[in-house]
Parts: structure tokens; sequence; C-alpha cells
């Protein structure tokens, strides 16, 4: 789906509040650490945004959401975040989730 956000747009700006929020207490709970690429962090809490305005969740913005309905989506098993994957493989292993906003050590 290719829809445009208007970024600048009131709605998305207090989305992308919510976001950050989300995203903080997200890493307090698991005591990760944010990217200390500050591009990183901005370009993914974006992207979760713009997921959340389009499709009511978080899905995860490196990866392309599948299914047209909620239904479809939930059968297609998006990555909602803090995504499965990243909570038990990849942190553990790699020090941080693909998308790199959320770290076990200081990437």
């Amino acid at each position: 789906m290719s829809t445009k956000i208007d970024t600048n747009s009131k709605e998305f700006k207090d989305e992308l509040k919510k976001t950050q929020y989300f995203t903080k207490k997200v890493r307090e709970k698991f005591s990760f650490l944010a990217s200390s690429n500050d591009e990183i962090n901005k370009t993914i809490e974006e992207g979760l945004t713009r997921n959340k305005i389009l499709y009511s969740k978080r899905y995860c913005p490196c990866f392309i959401v599948i299914g047209k309905t909620n239904d479809e989506r939930n059968k297609a098993d998006n990555r909602v975040c803090p995504c499965k994957p990243a909570l038990k493989e990849e942190i553990p292993r790699d020090g941080q989730c693909h998308c790199g906003i959320f770290c076990s050590i200081n990437r």
C-alpha cells in the first residue's frame, strides 16, 4: 500500500508524540537502549507512526504489511512493534532488533 501521509499534519505530529512515548516505554520495560544513531530512531518512529495511522497498529516499518483487512493482516503474522522475533531472537543474538531502534548495547 502506498498512501501519502502528510508528516506536517496535526494528526501525524500528535501520533508521532504517542509513538515516541511508546518507544520510550518499551525501552524502559525491557531495559533497552535507543540506537546511538538519531536518524535511525527518527526514521523508525516516523514509520511506526505512519503504520499506526494507516493500519491502526504500529507495524514494523522495515517489513511490508501484508493484507488488506485487519483479519488478513493478523493471519499474515505481520510484525507489531516490539515484535516477537526481535524480543526472542534478534536482540539477544545481535544486540539490536532488525530496525535498530531497540538495542541491548549501544550501537
